[in-house]
């Protein structure tokens, strides 16, 4: 999927002002709205489907939530997607645009309830209800629906990992077991041919990104991983919540989850399937005072005899091409606002002053390439569209 399916598109090259910036490889790119496109992804405007030109027909369950919402922005400009159902149980009745007033030009269905959707008009799904609702409403989902899960539901693959961590038993085992992990740069090839895709989560994405290329390459140890990461106050969800307030989030960084963050077992999980054997992470997470963004700052050791440069090395080999993982110029420093509102995830290494550790630092926008950009990513996998998923 190339930028021109996440949002903003211009349909000409020829489009971009002459003093468009550059970005690190040299390519153009100009900024519209919220998004940044590029020339390289304006191909993907003439994307098809590999066995026809019918469009694909999307619901969005949980539309009134902010994933939801990205997920009609960044459809507003999909050249063979468009929403034929969304539903909100506690906005049924109401437009798209009443909850949204940014979205509202956007020619969209009304909102209905879960319960009263039809889905005979639908043939793919975004899932992106609150965490432990989920299971029970795909199960209960047309067979032929083919569904990207953005909720924590379907995860984890051992179900007694994920009872213990979600307190409560897995209502849908027999799913489970057909569930593709929806890491799209990690697992292209087993998203294209699956049913039912578990999206990853916001933190996983950030970590298993920059980590997974150097643990199959064994070039850290799988000891003493420190991830120290912070996010935007979105990805705590838009129900509302005391300790969400404005007075209670501004003018200070909280630590929360402290050694139980749900996010530690799917982080160890992919970092464990890189490695072939069990992997633990200390990893600690903070809400900063400011809409989205999300950055982890990873601490690892390297074998003797590797320097950080070979990490650097490898993460450029390993994402070469790659549409939306971009390894910095050396030396350059990630920042959050350079990706927000759009599906990349920058990254680079650093020397750490102690020998033997390097320190990565990782940045995405955590509802975007943390939720609905990736969802959308895999989505277009899942249906055979060409472009740069």
């Amino acid at each position: 999927m190339s930028s021109v399916a996440l949002g903003s598109v211009f349909r000409d090259v020829g489009f971009l002002p002459k003093n468009a910036p550059r970005n690190s490889e040299g390519r153009k790119f100009w900024i519209k709205g919220s998004l940044v496109t590029s020339p390289q992804g304006v191909q993907a405007a003439n994307m098809r489907p590999k066995s026809s030109t019918k469009a694909v027909r999307v619901g969005v369950l949980g539309a009134s939530g902010y994933t939801g919402a990205e997920i009609v922005r960044l459809l507003a400009n999909h050249p063979q997607f468009c929403i034929t159902l969304m539903t909100a149980d506690r906005k049924a009745g109401q437009s798209f645009g009443s909850v949204f007033p940014h979205l509202i030009t956007q020619d969209l269905p009304e909102m209905v309830a879960v319960k009263d959707a039809d889905f005979s008009n639908v043939d793919a799904v975004f899932c992106c209800l609150p965490h432990g609702t989920t299971q029970e409403i795909i199960k209960g989902l047309p067979n032929g629906l083919k569904i990207v899960d953005l909720s924590a539901d379907f995860r984890l693959r051992n179900l007694g990992e994920y009872e213990e961590w979600y307190g409560q038993p897995h209502k849908a085992p027999e799913l489970q077991k057909e569930t593709i992990y929806g890491l799209t740069e990690v697992w292209r090839e087993k998203i294209r041919d699956a049913r039912l895709v578990a999206n990853p989560g916001c933190y996983p994405t950030s970590v298993q990104l920059p980590l997974v290329p150097l643990i199959k390459a064994h070039l850290i140890e799988l000891k003493n991983i420190i991830i120290d990461a912070k996010s935007g106050v979105s990805g705590a969800g838009r129900g509302a919540k005391e300790t969400n307030l404005y007075a209670e989030i501004s003018e200070g960084m909280h630590a929360y989850g402290i050694s139980k963050h749900r996010h530690v077992p799917e982080i160890e999980q992919g970092l464990s399937d890189a490695s072939r054997s069990n992997v633990t992470v200390s990893f600690t997470p903070h809400l900063i005072p400011m809409s989205r963004g999300m950055q982890s700052t990873i601490y690892v050791e390297m074998p003797v005899g590797v320097t950080h440069d070979d990490l650097y090395q490898h993460l450029m080999a390993a994402y070469e091409g790659e549409e939306f993982v971009k390894l910095l110029h050396k030396g350059a420093v990630p920042h959050t606002r350079n990706v927000r509102g759009s599906n990349y995830c920058f990254m680079n290494v650093f020397p750490d002053r102690i020998p033997g550790r390097a320190i990565i630092i990782s940045v995405i926008d955590n509802l975007v390439k943390g939720a609905s950009g990736q969802a959308l990513q895999n989505l277009n996998l899942m249906m055979g569209l060409r472009g740069n998923n």
